[in-house]
């Protein structure tokens, strides 16, 4: 399939376009994410979250531009907002004192946070169960077992890219479950 041709069919929501878009293109993404994050989780989330997004915006892609262009830059973009919301984060949980010494804000959760957290975390598992059953076990390979996608794609003895998409789209349904609830 052409690049050109891929692009045009993806636009009209055909899933074998976005497989073939996802399979040429991971591996560049993933690599320019990599030199960035020095860190293959945080390289392999930023990739998915590239992908997921260009894939929601894919009607606004200008074919003036290479799509690769395209992908990399709402790649960096992604980056740029996780270290921005990292660092905005980091200087929230402490602050410079009369004193000078830093006062470091407890972050631990309260016992009613706790109790949140469980309720929120049985409702999550309710949303999992109402996937169909591989979606399931690939969620909980990669987040509750914390599975790399090689451990997962060894697992259910499936090409690693296969993988990809499947979590891809198991985290997309499973976002419109909770959104719709």
């Amino acid at each position: 399939m052409e690049i050109k041709n891929a692009i045009s069919k993806a636009k009209k929501n055909d899933q074998i376009a976005f497989n073939f878009l996802l399979d040429t293109f991971w591996n560049d993404v993933y690599a320019f994410q990599l030199r960035r994050t020095q860190n293959e989780n945080d390289a392999e989330d930023i990739t998915i979250q590239t992908f997921s997004k260009a894939f929601d915006k894919i009607n606004t892609y200008n074919d003036d531009y290479k799509f690769n262009t395209w992908l990399i830059t709402i790649s960096k973009n992604i980056h740029i907002d996780l270290v921005r919301k990292q660092k905005k984060s980091i200087q929230n949980t402490s602050k410079d004192n009369d004193e000078n010494f830093l006062d470091i804000i407890d972050d631990s959760p309260s016992p009613e946070d706790k109790i949140i957290t469980e309720q929120n975390l049985a409702k999550l598992l309710r949303d999992i169960k109402k996937l169909k059953p591989h979606y399931q076990e690939v969620i909980n390979l990669r987040f509750f077992q914390e599975l790399s996608y090689k451990e997962i794609s060894t697992e259910l003895n499936e090409p690693i890219n296969n993988v990809k998409v499947k979590l891809l789209r198991a985290k997309k349904l499973l976002a419109e479950i909770i959104t719709r609830t």
